[in-house]
């Protein structure tokens, strides 16, 4: 496993809509565990393959449900909606608020190339929706109603 560089806003790979994954192989395995120990490294609570430069459908999840593999990853349904603050690994230094579902069922692959399906809910659902988007080339920025500077340690 290595740490691997998150790309920020202004690389063009973030706003490239992704490719499916086709090969479960060893390089989907490392890129995987790669992806975990950076997200775990950067203290996020997820991150899709474009952020680390790889145009792939592959996403990963790490919160109190649980970490998550997700490859090739559909939304089925979503329901009720939520407001509130994200940032983004790749978008150092800012937040937004961004409305989202609030419930949001989807499906996906694992690294084998099983199906799941999984529904989650307020910040599981958000997470879900703000890392999928990270597929089809959309940052929180573009949907956020507000954009503003994170605030510094003490203030």
């Amino acid at each position: 496993m290595a740490l691997r560089y998150v790309v920020q806003v202004g690389d063009e790979v973030l706003r490239k809509k992704s490719e499916e994954v086709r090969k479960f192989d060893k390089e989907l395995f490392a890129l995987l565990d790669d992806m975990k120990e950076t997200v775990r490294a950067e203290n996020g609570a997820g991150l899709a393959a474009p952020q680390v430069g790889v145009s792939l459908r592959v996403v990963v999840i790490d919160l109190e449900e649980g970490y998550f593999e997700m490859i090739n990853p559909k939304i089925l349904s979503v329901k009720g909606e939520q407001t509130g603050g994200e940032g983004c690994l790749s978008v150092k230094g800012k937040q937004g608020i961004v409305t989202r579902p609030n419930k949001v069922k989807a499906e996906y692959r694992d690294r084998h190339g099983r199906k799941h399906t999984v529904t989650g809910e307020g910040l599981f659902a958000r997470c879900m929706c703000h890392e999928f988007d990270h597929l089809d080339g959309i940052l929180y920025i573009d949907r956020a109603s507000e954009v503003f500077d994170e605030p510094k340690d003490g203030e």
